[in-house]
């Protein structure tokens, strides 16, 4: 006794069985988290350094190079890249795939406090890391503005109130601050005023130091009690401060508004932040790795009447960017695809069976299969996503298939005449063995795909496991509840003496006439079957030429709704010219139709560490009031053309990120060399160069050498006479142009720097630097311009390194049409025109370089699929030769797919090549049901033509119904339809291409074949396709 009939023996514990894991799927469906794609971990760590005044190649060399090399040293680093700007550095580290990033954060720790005692010792702050995951994307972007309330109120209230408050819904992991706005005292000292009183700026930041000393007095101890001293309070503003004695002279103290412009400010002046045109604060929103994104947007929505409370009057709390809401456009309407394949492959099935109680059996395999697989995915950690989705969707095609196997042959002895009871355990004997050799060879597809490494691995394991978890389900449905329920069937009325209605004969007419031209058709192909073999090499050799003549891809452009733009101005360019004309960009985007809000970033934020680079994060307005994304793109491009000086560079915001850091264009062009000379004389060429090919637009570089510099020339040997030392020189600088935090005011809830510089005016050229003195060693105040020359020269406004070696970035994107296989193509042939020395190493980074490491890999990972299926097959079948006849129909297949994608105007993308992947288990299943039947009726005593010239005609209708039903499971995809379609098309236009040509072409290759590898295995005599025992039909 097999399963089935144990299954149709026991029909309580059968329908049980199949309610409880309907009830279980469902229950397990509610919990499963929802996110737009798969979970994947980058183990990245950023390390943020500051140095206050410090040149780009000054923090390139004693603040970036010392932590490199301690850095490089931790364990599972798969690269380190660092930019250093003016004040700033920022090094990455990106982790091998797998290195647990706690464990990495604690190596970090350590190699930074090693490398502490090589760092300057005037950096007053150390360096500082930061954990960060590029796929995870802020859920929702929050904007906090004042009114009149100044910003750094708002910081605090930010830092102290609202921050700890999101932390706490559940799901958030952590709740980032761009515009930063610290409270800070700055004293802006004069120094005419200065000079008059004797004082110097060298001297002047002990002085204010010393006047602000906040240290323990001691205590006093009695016979009876114990008294804590306490001093003078701190002061806590700037009004306060201003009072404090800094100098004395002729017995009358200098009090420190005397000398100097003492006010509350910010400690950072360089970075910003607007709400549409509205200065704000803007608060990043990350969720937990296994959140559901769109209940944790929800928590933070329902958290923000209180948080708003808590505010002051005119201050308000606003969502501007709402991830969520892509999410659930994209889940609802592959929900709708998959309900309408739902709907299809019904169709397909009533078209076949023509009778409501027939159809209804392969349709129920539809919701259990679901079902378990929603209990499975939810008990492996899989969670709703666009590709967990697209799996399900593709699924329900598949799942009916085996349904239709086996109610198609127990439908077939019912009309025969036999008993519906007798006919389901027969017709479930017979084709058991092809059910289970369906499934296992679709598996068998996945595996590479299951245990794939890298990035692209992780996103598609989810595919390939919800689309194995729900195949898995429907050949236990097929193989227990299909049998059960057909088994209830009554007889074909046509046995019973009734007359069968008008659609019914007209449909069964219509299948009868194709049936009879197909057996025609197959007469001939196995008449002339040198034909047949020339089609099939010519198959092959299309397929090929096809796959070598399609532009290769990387990802699909997926239509968020959001854009990233990032700004460049010219050289040199200040804060105020820079929040002067990005806010203008801004409101020319705002009142363009399709924008609806507009984020604007100013300073260090993201990837850009340049006071000449900006950020706009910009919502558009829902898809159906606006074009596509791209046409979106190139509108907004006119509109920042009109902003002359500044450089736009726009992308789309992606659900999935493949670089470890933000920037300015989706891919990256490294250039590396150990001579700074040499590299720095081809980068340019090679950006020029670069930028006029067709294949590339927004192409940019980070090496910026013409940044205007002032150099102060110190003159040791004057400076010596003079009794002034160099290091006094630097210190008097520093105080004065250099942002120096001089203090610290401890707060209730924060610590606030005091900052000490000169006059505003004096900060704007070179000519302030003529109003400082220094105070010489007998104590006479010595001009600046008694010891040094000032020049004004050009140098680099950030410097790059790349695995510690010096490195230029060069950023590019493609245009709408253009393959990033091709741009790659492309740039390489530049390389070889222009002849790049040795010394200078190329290479790819971010996605162009997973790109490259996929498509390197897309040829094995297909071979890999079609060695372990043959492995399958020939076990099942216990044949060498056999495997290849069902494996026959792959050209075909092959060349229906790269021939729609090329036709549709599509790459071949990643998610194309999964789509041929798919195809690959999919096409097969027809070669099987004409094999399985061929093999036993030859082991039944029938030569092998007769045998597979009935198993074609006995299985053409299965055949037909189960490609017909695979495809209308692709057709809500293929079609493009709505949210995140971009994500899904290439897959379901592969699909339905090559089901389409793979079954005009299958049907008669597939038995030319097979009669001529049996002929080949019988002169070998040996593996000539035994099939078990129990595979047999008992005649």
């Amino acid at each position: 006794m097999n399963i089935s009939e144990f299954c149709i023996r026991r029909p309580v514990m059968t329908v049980l069985l199949s309610l409880a894991a309907i009830v279980a799927g469902a229950v397990a469906y509610t919990k499963l988290p929802v996110a737009a794609v798969p979970r994947v971990d980058f183990p990245v760590i950023t390390i943020f350094a500051n140095f206050a005044g410090a040149s780009p190649e000054t923090m390139a060399t004693s603040v970036a190079l010392p932590l490199e090399r301690e850095l490089s040293t931790i364990a599972g680093v798969d690269t380190i890249s660092s930019i250093n700007g003016q004040d700033t550095t920022q090094i990455t580290l990106q982790f091998v795939l797998g290195r647990n990033i706690d464990a990495a954060a604690q190596d970090v720790q350590a190699a930074m406090t090693r490398a502490q005692r090589r760092l300057p010792i005037d950096m007053t702050i150390p360096p500082s890391y930061r954990k960060v995951n590029p796929a995870d994307a802020p859920v929702v972007l929050l904007t906090l503005s004042g009114g009149d309330t100044p910003l750094y109120r708002l910081n605090d209230i930010a830092s102290t109130i609202i921050g700890p408050a999101l932390s706490r819904v559940p799901g958030v992991a952590q709740v980032l601050t761009f515009g930063e706005q610290l409270y800070s005292v700055r004293v802006r000292l004069d120094p005419d005023r200065i000079a008059a009183m004797g004082l110097a700026f060298d001297t002047m930041q002990q002085s204010v130091a010393q006047a602000n000393s906040n240290t323990p007095v001691g205590l006093l101890n009695g016979q009876r009690q114990q008294l804590t001293l306490r001093a003078n309070d701190q002061p806590q503003n700037a009004d306060e401060f201003g009072r404090l004695v800094v100098a004395g002279r002729a017995q009358a103290p200098v009090r420190l508004n005397e000398i100097a412009q003492v006010a509350d400010g910010v400690q950072n002046e360089r970075v910003a932040a607007w709400r549409n045109d509205t200065r704000a604060l803007v608060l990043a929103v990350l969720r937990q790795p296994d959140a559901n994104t769109v209940e944790v947007v929800d928590g933070v929505k329902a958290s923000l009447p209180a948080l708003q409370s808590a505010l002051p009057p005119g201050a308000e709390i606003n969502v501007m960017l709402d991830r969520s809401m892509s999410i659930r456009d994209a889940v609802h309407d592959v929900q709708e695809s998959l309900i309408i394949a739902i709907g299809l492959v019904v169709l397909v099935c009533f078209l076949f069976l023509r009778r409501v109680t027939a159809t209804l059996i392969p349709t129920v395999a539809v919701p259990i299969s679901l079902c378990v697989a929603f209990g499975l995915m939810y008990a492996l950690g899989y969670g709703i996503d666009n590709v967990t989705l697209l799996g399900l969707t593709i699924a329900v095609g598949l799942v009916v298939d085996d349904a239709i196997v086996v109610l198609e042959a127990i439908v077939r002895h019912i009309e025969e005449g036999m008993p519906p009871m007798q006919a389901a355990i027969r017709g479930s004997r017979e084709i058991g063995f092809t059910v289970l050799s369906i499934t296992l060879s679709l598996i068998a597809v996945f595996l590479p795909i299951l245990l794939m490494g890298g990035v692209v691995g992780r996103v598609f394991n989810a595919f390939a496991a919800t689309v194995s978890l729900a195949v898995i389900a429907s050949c236990v449905v097929s193989l227990t509840l299909t049998p059960l329920m057909a088994s209830r069937l009554r007889g074909h009325h046509a046995t019973q003496g009734r007359r069968p209605p008008l659609i019914d004969r007209v449909l069964e007419a219509g299948f009868r006439g194709i049936e009879g031209g197909y057996a025609w058709l197959l007469d001939k192909a196995l008449k002339f079957r040198l034909v047949v073999w020339v089609l099939f090499l010519a198959s092959v050799g299309a397929a090929g030429y096809v796959a070598v003549i399609i532009p290769k891809g990387f990802f699909p452009v997926e239509d968020t709704g959001f854009l990233l733009i990032n700004t460049e101005g010219p050289r040199g360019a200040s804060m105020a010219a820079m929040a002067e004309v990005q806010g203008r960009l801004s409101e020319a985007l705002l009142q363009t139709p399709h924008v609806k809000n507009v984020v604007s970033n100013l300073g260090a934020v993201g990837g850009s560490i340049s006071i000449n680079q900006g950020r706009l994060f910009v919502e558009l307005k829902p898809r159906k009031e606006r074009p596509p994304v791209e046409h979106v793109i190139q509108e907004l491009r006119q509109t920042a053309n009109a902003f002359p000086g500044l450089r736009v560079f726009m992308q789309p915001i992606q659900n999935i990120n493949f670089g470890a850091r933000q920037t300015r264009t989706q891919y990256l062009y490294t250039l590396q060399g150990l001579r700074l000379d040499e590299l720095y004389d081809w980068a340019p060429r090679l950006e020029q160069r670069l930028q006029t090919l067709s294949q590339l637009q927004d192409v940019n570089t980070d090496l910026q050498l013409d940044s205007p510099v002032v150099l102060v020339n110190v003159d040791r040997d004057r400076a010596t006479t003079l009794g002034v030392t160099v290091d006094q020189v630097r210190q008097a600088l520093f105080s004065a142009f250099g942002a120096r935090q001089i203090s610290t005011i401890y707060g209730q809830a924060n610590a606030y720097p005091v900052i000490l510089e000169a006059l505003p005016e004096d900060q704007r050229d070179e000519t302030g630097l003529a109003k400082l003195y220094i105070r010489a060693a007998g104590g006479k105040l010595v001009p600046l311009s008694a010891v040094a020359s000032i020049e004004r020269r050009s140098g680099p406004l950030n410097v790059s390194h790349q695995g510690q070696l010096p490195a230029v970035v060069i950023g590019f994107n493609t245009p709408p049409g253009v393959a990033l296989g091709d741009a790659v193509n492309a740039i390489r042939a530049v390389e070889r025109e222009m002849g790049l020395p040795p010394s200078i190493v190329t290479g790819f980074s971010g996605a162009a370089q997973v790109f490259q490491q996929a498509l390197a890999g897309q040829g094995m990972l297909v071979l890999t699929a079609v060695l372990i299926m043959y492995v399958v097959l020939g076990v099942l079948y216990e044949s060498l030769i056999h495997p290849l006849t069902i494996l026959s129909g792959l050209p075909a297949a092959a060349l229906g797919a790269f021939g729609t994608l090329y036709l549709f105007d599509l790459d071949l993308s990643v998610i194309a090549v999964i789509g041929v992947l798919l195809l690959i288990g999919l096409v097969k299943k027809n070669a099987i049901m004409i094999v399985d039947v061929a093999l036993q009726r030859q082991r039944a005593g029938a030569p092998a033509f007769a045998a597979v010239r009935e198993a074609c005609i006995l299985r053409f209708r299965p055949i037909l119904m189960t490609t017909l039903a695979a495809g209308a499971g692709a057709v809500p995809i293929a079609a493009g339809w709505g949210a995140a379609a971009e994500l899904r098309q290439p897959l379901g236009l592969a699909v339905v291409g090559g089901l389409a040509v793979s079954q005009v072409l299958t049907l008669f290759v597939t038995p030319v074949l097979y009669l001529g590898f049996d002929s080949l295995a019988r002169r070998l005599s040996f593996g000539r396709g035994k099939v078990p025992a129990q595979a047999a039909p008992a005649e």
